[in-house]
C-alpha cells in the first residue's frame, strides 16, 4: 500500500476490493488511477484487475511528477493508464468528477428510466451486511451517504425514490425493512455457527424465530442512542446485543432437552425480554416429574403469563392439588397432559377443586379423576363446566349421581354440550330411545357421549339396519347394549356376524334376530368364547342347523363357560335321565341355577310323582311350579280314584259268580292299603 501525506485519501469499495481515490488538494483535480490494496494472481482481461505491480509503480510515479509541476497543470480525466471496460469508465467519470455539473441532469434522467426492480435490487445492495461475491471487473455499489453529503460518492439511493408518492414510500419502506431483516436473520446464523451449530440446524431455527428477529432490529436500533454506540454499525450493534441475550447457551440447553424446532421458537418469540426465565420454570418441572419432550409441550401450551408467574405461586397450587387427592408423583403426568393447570392463581385452583368436591367427591375420586383425565379439571372454563352438570340433570340425575359419573368417567368434561351431545340426543330419540334410555346409556356406558356421531355411532346403526333389524327395535338394541357403540365395526362386530354365519349355523333370515336378542354377542372373543361354546355343542352331537336354530332361540347360550355347561347337561342325561332333544326344544335350560332351580324342582316332581317338560318345569316363578304341581296331582289322584272305583263295580258281579272277590281285590290294591305307583306321564 502507498501512501501519499499530500494528497486527502477517501475509502470506498470497488468490487469488493479496497481502494484509495487520491484527491488533490486542489478541488479540480480528478484522480484517474486505482490503486488496489490485494494483488491478483490470474488476470486475463483489460479491466482494473488486470494491470500488473509494474504498471502501477509507473502510474503513481507520473502523479507524483505532475504533483510537484509548478504550474500544476490540470489531469485530463479522459487520460486513463489503468483501463475499465467502457461501461465501468463512464460510470466512474460521472459519478466522482465534479467538473461536470451539466451531466447531473443526465444522471437524474438515468436514475427516473431506472426500473422499481432495479431500484429495489440497488436498496438490497445498500443493506447487505457482507459483499456480495461479484466477478472481476464488475462495481460494487455500497450504501450512500445522506443528501447533505458533499463528497463523492456512488449513485445516492435518496434520489431514486424521491418523486415517489406516500403508497410508495410506504412500499419501499416495508422492502427495506424486510431486507434488513433477511440482514439480521444472518447475522443470528452466523451467531449460532459460531456456537457450534451446524448450518442446517442454524437454518431451521431461524425460520421460527421472525418475532425474535424484529425484537433485534429494534434492540439494534436503540443502542444507537448509547455514546459507546453512536458511530457503530447496525451489524456490530445487532451482533453485540446477541453476545449479551446469551440465547445461543439457552438453544443449546434447549436442545439438550429435546426441544423441537417449533417449541424453541415459540418459547424464544414468547419471552424475548425473560428468557433466564424459561430455564428456571424448566428446572422447577422437573421437580414436579415433568420429563423428556414433554417439557417442551408444557412450555408452549402452558401460556405466556406463566413466565410471569413466580414460583412460589406454582408450589402453592402443586400443594393444595396435593391436599385434595392428587398424588406428587402424578403432577408431573397431570401437568403434561393439561398444561394450562399452571396459567391457573391459586384463587381459581381452589375454586375449580370446590367445583368438584361440592358434588360429593371424596379425595380419592378427585384424585383419580384428575390423574385419568386431566383435561376435565383444566381445558374448560368454570361456566362451561356448570353448564355441562346442568345438561346431565336433564337426564334425571342428581348432583350426586353426576359426581359419582363424573368421577368414574371424567371425559364428559371435555365434550362440547352443542358440538358432541345435542346432535347425538337428537339421533338417539330419532332411533327411539327416550329419556330413561338415554339415562341407562349414560350411566352404564357414559363413553357413548364422548364419541362422534358420523364417523362412529351413525355407521354402526346403519349395519344394525342392514342385517335384518327393524328401526323401531335398533334403539331397544342400544339401550340393552350400549357398548356395542363402542366397539370397532369392522375389527369386532362384522367378524362376530361372520362367524355366527359361518361357523355357528345361523341362517341369515336369523341373524337380525340374533343381534336383537344378544347384542352382548358383540362383546365376546371369537377365539375364548364363541368357537369354544359352538365346539362343545357341536360334540354332544346337536347338529349344525340345530345349534343355529338353538342360538336363535336364545342368542345367550354362547356366552356360558363349559365349566358351567357341562355339570347341568351332565345332570339332564343321567339323573334326570331326559333325552338330548329337550335341550334343543329348549335351551334356556342352560340359564338356569343348577342348585338352586333345576335340582330342587327335579326333587319336587319326584315326590309328587308328576313329570313336566323342561319349558313348563322352569319358564315359571316358584308359586306357579307349585300351583301346577298341586293340579297334577289332584289330576292323579281322580283320575286314580275314579280307576279304582270302576274297577271296583267291575269286580262285585264277578266275586258273586266266581267267589274269587279276595283276589280282584288284591288285584288293585296291596296288603298295605296303597296305591300302586304308575308311571307319570308328562304333562
Amino acid at each position: 500500500m502507498l501512501l501519499f501525506p499530500q494528497h486527502q485519501q477517501q475509502h470506498t469499495s470497488i468490487n469488493g476490493f479496497r481502494c484509495f481515490f487520491l484527491i488533490h488538494k486542489n478541488p479540480n483535480f480528478f484522480p484517474s488511477l486505482l490503486i488496489p490494496a490485494t494483488t491478483i494472481r490470474h488476470s486475463n482481461s483489460l479491466s482494473i484487475t488486470s494491470s500488473s505491480i509494474h504498471h502501477n509503480q509507473t502510474a503513481m510515479n507520473k502523479i507524483e511528477e505532475e504533483d510537484d509541476d509548478e504550474n500544476n497543470t490540470k489531469l485530463n480525466p479522459l487520460e486513463i493508464h489503468r483501463k475499465h471496460n467502457s461501461k465501468s469508465t463512464s460510470f466512474l467519470l460521472k459519478r466522482l468528477s465534479p467538473q461536470h455539473p451539466e451531466e447531473d441532469a443526465d444522471d437524474d434522467e438515468e436514475e427516473e428510466g431506472m426500473s422499481e426492480d432495479e431500484k429495489v435490487k440497488l436498496l438490497e445492495l445498500s443493506l447487505v451486511r457482507r459483499k456480495t461475491p461479484q466477478f472481476p471487473g464488475s462495481i460494487y455499489l455500497p450504501q450512500s451517504p445522506p443528501p447533505t453529503a458533499t463528497a463523492a460518492s456512488t449513485p445516492p439511493l435518496y434520489r431514486l425514490f424521491r418523486d415517489t408518492d406516500i403508497e410508495e414510500d410506504d412500499e419501499m419502506l416495508l422492502k427495506a425493512l424486510e431486507i434488513r431483516r433477511k440482514v439480521t436473520s444472518e447475522i443470528l446464523k452466523e451467531a449460532l455457527r459460531n456456537g457450534k451449530f451446524s448450518i442446517t440446524y442454524s437454518t431451521n431455527l431461524v425460520s421460527y424465530l421472525p418475532d425474535y428477529i424484529d425484537y433485534i432490529m429494534i434492540e439494534a436500533a436503540s443502542m444507537k442512542s448509547l455514546p459507546e454506540f453512536s458511530h457503530s454499525t447496525f451489524n456490530s450493534r445487532a451482533k453485540t446485543f446477541i453476545q449479551n441475550s446469551n440465547v445461543v447457551p439457552l438453544i443449546r440447553w434447549f436442545k439438550h432437552n429435546s426441544l423441537t424446532y417449533p417449541q424453541i421458537g415459540k418459547l424464544i418469540c414468547m419471552s424475548c425480554e425473560k428468557l433466564e426465565a424459561i430455564k428456571e420454570l424448566v428446572q422447577w418441572l422437573k421437580g414436579i416429574y415433568v420429563k423428556g419432550e414433554a417439557l417442551g409441550v408444557v412450555l408452549v401450551k402452558a401460556g405466556t403469563n406463566v413466565l410471569g408467574r413466580s414460583l412460589e405461586e406454582l408450589d402453592d397450587s402443586m400443594d393444595y392439588l396435593e391436599r385434595n387427592g392428587v398424588r406428587k408423583e402424578w403432577m408431573g403426568f397431570v401437568v403434561s397432559r393439561c398444561p394450562r393447570v399452571l396459567s391457573y392463581t391459586p384463587e381459581e385452583i381452589i375454586s375449580r377443586v370446590s367445583f368438584f368436591r361440592d358434588m360429593g367427591m371424596d379425595k380419592r375420586d378427585f384424585g383419580t379423576m384428575v390423574f385419568g383425565c386431566p383435561r376435565a379439571f383444566g381445558y374448560s372454563s368454570l361456566e362451561e363446566m356448570r353448564s355441562k352438570v346442568n345438561y346431565l340433570k336433564e337426564f334425571g340425575l342428581t348432583e350426586e349421581e353426576v359426581g359419582k359419573l363424573l368421577a368414574f368417567k371424567p371425559q364428559l368434561m371435555s365434550c362440547s354440550i352443542e358440538e358432541r351431545w345435542k346432535p347425538l340426543v337428537k339421533y338417539l330419540y330419532y332411533l327411539g330411545v327416550r329419556r330413561d334410555g338415554m339415562r341407562r346409556i349414560l350411566t352404564l356406558k357414559p363413553m357413548v357421549f364422548c364419541v362422534d356421531l358420523e364417523s362412529t355411532i351413525a355407521p354402526k346403526v346403519r349395519f344394525l339396519q342392514d342385517i335384518g333389524i327393524r328401526e323401531d327395535a335398533v334403539g331397544g338394541v342400544l339401550v340393552k347394549f350400549p357398548s356395542f357403540l363402542t366397539y370397532s365395526l369392522y375389527k369386532k362386530i362384522r367378524p362376530v356376524v361372520i362367524f355366527l354365519l359361518t361357523k355357528a349355523g345361523v341362517t341369515r333370515k336369523d341373524i337380525g334376530k340374533v343381534i336383537a336378542l344378544g347384542p352382548e354377542l358383540m362383546g365376546c372373543s371369537i377365539v375364548d368364547k364363541l368357537e369354544v361354546n359352538v365346539k362343545y355343542f357341536l360334540s354332544l352331537g346337536i347338529p349344525l342347523h340345530s345349534l343355529g336354530e338353538m342360538i336363535a332361540d336364545f342368542p345367550m347360550l354362547l356366552r356360558y363357560n363349559i365349566e358351567v355347561l357341562r355339570p347341568k347337561y351332565r345332570y339332564l342325561r343321567r339323573t334326570m335321565v331326559r333325552p338330548l332333544q329337550d335341550t334343543i326344544e329348549f335351551p334356556r335350560f342352560f340359564s338356569y341355577s343348577l342348585d338352586g332351580k333345576i335340582i330342587p324342582r327335579h326333587k319336587l316332581l319326584i315326590e309328587n310323582r308328576v313329570n313336566f317338560k323342561l319349558r313348563n318345569m322352569l319358564a315359571i316363578s316358584d308359586e306357579e311350579f307349585i300351583r301346577r304341581v298341586e293340579d297334577a296331582v289332584e289330576r292323579r289322584r281322580i283320575f286314580e280314584s275314579g280307576l279304582a272305583m270302576e274297577n271296583l263295580l267291575n269286580s262285585e258281579p264277578q266275586q258273586k259268580d266266581s267267589g274269587t272277590e279276595e283276589s280282584q281285590v288284591d288285584s288293585g290294591y296291596r296288603q298295605d292299603g296303597e296305591v300302586p305307583r304308575l308311571s307319570p306321564s308328562p304333562v
